[in-house]
């Protein structure tokens, strides 16, 4: 069996039988996980590899290029991978080509701990479980916002008038940052200003791209006027070097992933001015609307469709100890877990924050996947200041309908 791999750890022959057994329940499987590659996860596989024993492997593939792999990776027979962890997006291209199959019987026999919002539902069937909900909110530095004299901002003008502010008074050259890295994360940020406008991407019921319009203006103005307070070298960052950068005590607003909170004020990774003043807040408004623009997320996981009966039960019980209620309960800072029994701490603030100020889901439709990676490429000369919100619109909207009309979803 060949994996992909970028960090594949076999676990099986560091336990015993009698301890996995026990705690599992597990008498015999082969569990395969691939994941993306961040801090929760990577605490969710190793709690799934303590089921380990004589009779039962588990193996995981953590790494950021999951939704290049898990097409291919579960096509074959068997798949290669039993388990692929998934989110919101990265889900319906396992659902469009059957490659996940309906977990209706193992929850009812093996998911008494689970909670009705864990349960993704697709046309009736649970397809998915969840157990953390995430989001980009709002991350700021208190005193220095306090040192600038302004309020904590909740709206995206806001943010403006923060940042010139701290900028004028000579605080920060740079005090804003954003994840406008071509490719995934810059069409992340256009999709979640665009959430916050309130429009629609879609033509309703249909696959026609409906974003050149005043809120698709809007959005990129404001992704334009931001761009004024970064560093010389925004267009290069992503999640992790925005993070970084920001830790380092060089910037002092940012929006970012919740899922990084805790590392982001983890004393061994920050300054301690960024762990004593970091703030947790729901993602602001725009244009003097009362949608957070920021997309809400869930992560979970999904069994494969060709694996065996034996290495489906296996896996979904080897996913049960990993999500139980005390991985919850001992690591609350680690994620917004939707686990039973979970107390939320400082860390989660910000993603419940954003979720109850009525933030949009991310679109979990066929095509929304196309639209985010044509917005990926074609955003890539607007952000830079190459060309204008016009040209861009006309661009995407280019791009994506040749495409759409390739996939089937347009005429």
């Amino acid at each position: 069996m060949t994996f992909h791999r970028t960090t594949l750890v076999s676990l099986a022959a560091l336990l015993i039988a009698g301890p996995a057994l026990a705690e599992c329940g597990i008498e015999a499987g082969s569990v395969r996980i691939l994941s993306n590659d961040f801090e929760a996860l990577r605490l969710v596989n190793s709690e799934a590899a303590t089921c380990a024993s004589e009779t039962v492997t588990v193996e995981s593939n953590a790494t950021s290029e999951h939704k290049n792999i898990q097409v291919p990776a579960l096509t074959g027979n068997p798949a290669e991978y039993t388990i692929a962890m998934v989110a919101n997006n990265s889900i319906v291209p396992l659902l469009n080509d059957g490659l996940i199959r309906p977990l209706d019987d193992l929850v009812a026999e093996y998911g008494q701990q689970l909670q009705p919002n864990q349960l993704i539902k697709i046309d009736g069937k649970t397809m998915a479980i969840a157990f953390m909900a995430n989001s980009q909110h709002l991350f700021f530095r208190r005193d220095v916002l306090e040192q600038a004299g302004v309020e904590p901002p909740t709206t995206w003008e806001g943010v403006l008038d923060a940042a010139k502010a701290i900028k004028d008074q000579g605080i920060m050259e740079h005090p804003l940052g954003a994840s406008n890295a071509t490719g995934w994360d810059l069409a992340a940020e256009f999709v979640n200003m665009y959430l916050g406008t309130g429009a629609e991407f879609f033509a309703p019921g249909t696959a026609e791209l409906a974003i050149d319009n005043e809120q698709g203006r809007a959005t990129l103005q404001m992704m334009r006027d931001l761009t004024q307070y970064m560093a010389p070298e925004y267009v290069t960052f992503n999640a992790n070097t925005m993070g970084a950068v920001y830790q380092s005590g060089n910037m002092a607003i940012m929006q970012q992933w919740g899922s990084l909170a805790g590392a982001t004020i983890d004393p061994a990774k920050s300054t301690p001015e960024v762990v004593e003043n970091t703030v947790f807040a729901p993602s602001p408004t725009i244009g003097g609307g009362t949608t957070p623009a920021a997309a809400l997320w869930w992560d979970g996981f999904t069994i494969a469709q060709n694996i065996s009966d034996e290495d489906a039960e296996a896996s979904f019980r080897a996913m049960m100890h990993a999500i139980r209620p005390e991985v919850a309960a001992e690591h609350p800072q680690v994620a917004t877990w939707l686990i039973a029994g979970y107390e939320p701490g400082p860390t989660a603030a910000g993603v419940i924050g954003t979720a109850m100020s009525g933030a949009r889901p991310y679109p979990m439709v066929p095509y929304m996947g196309l639209l985010h990676e044509t917005l990926g490429n074609e955003l890539a000369d607007f952000i830079k200041g190459s060309e204008d919100a016009d040209k861009a619109l006309a661009d995407i909207t280019a791009s994506y309908t040749a495409a759409a009309q390739q996939a089937g979803f347009l005429q």
